[in-house]
């Protein structure tokens, strides 16, 4: 039994990124003067609350996989490195149901899911590692439609998702609560019941987002039995200039 899992997908292709940068880049694993710097290197810093880390890489995954065995051989034996072979034709779905397919048979305490562009300040990512409750997380930057994903929560207390793939118009067709900026880090305290969810996903739902899971778990809680934990810092780290702000820890 594995009590505590991270799971962190790094499997696409870093178009914005690689474009703002003018070469072809693997963003989880971009420094400027160490490694220590990389994304993939801070967000595996918390490997101290984590029995478990599933790495589910896709582009350049054979350079992701020696980087890994290189730069944390003291942490080794608690990471598995998964293949997402479809990462240019699946969306963000299929990455996290490949990570829950090494997970799926492990009766968990907790499962914390983190995209892996993104930069989180460590005593908000604490909050949520340490809560014994479900958790969704939000940031506190503005919600524009042409780069945001966010939730809201409708008069019932259930959340839903809300995100345009091509970044165009977000919509809601009824009341609602609260909307927020979605922290894109999930932590999943129900081992049985995110079984059933992803067992219940079409083929056309894995390739979709990640959102489509998620809303799918969130939804069939009542909303005592979730946590919303807000990150101080948050920087989801598209571009270069996104990153360099990382280490300066200045949120946009």
């Amino acid at each position: 039994m594995s009590k505590n899992i991270l799971i962190v997908t790094v499997a696409g292709q870093s178009s914005r990124f690689s474009k703002s940068i003018g070469r072809p880049c693997l963003k989880c694993i971009y420094y400027r003067n160490s490694f220590e710097e990389s994304l993939l290197y801070r967000m595996l810093q918390r490997h101290k609350y984590f029995d478990r880390i599933v790495i589910v890489g896709g582009n350049q995954y054979d350079l992701l996989k020696s980087t890994v065995e290189d730069k944390f051989r003291n942490i080794l034996t608690k990471i598995q490195l998964v293949q997402n072979k479809e990462y240019s034709a699946y969306g963000s779905g299929y990455s996290l149901y490949k990570g829950y397919e090494a997970v799926r048979d492990d009766e968990f305490e907790s499962l914390v899911f983190a995209e892996g562009d993104l930069y989180l300040d460590d005593p908000s990512f604490e909050k949520v590692i340490t809560s014994e409750k479900n958790v969704m997380t939000y940031n506190r930057q503005i919600i524009e439609s042409d780069k945001s994903v966010a939730f809201y929560i409708a008069a019932d207390g259930r959340p839903h998702y809300i995100y345009d793939a091509k970044h165009s118009l977000l919509e809601i067709n009824e009341p609602f609560r609260a909307i927020y900026n979605s922290g894109q880090v999930w932590k999943f305290t129900d081992p049985d019941l995110l079984r059933k969810v992803f067992d219940g996903l079409a083929d056309t739902d894995l390739q979709g987002t990640n959102l489509v899971p998620v809303n799918g778990y969130f939804q069939s809680l009542k909303s005592t039995d979730y946590e919303l934990i807000g990150f101080d810092t948050w920087i989801n780290c598209n571009t270069v200039g996104d990153f360099n702000r990382s280490l300066e820890r200045k949120p946009i």
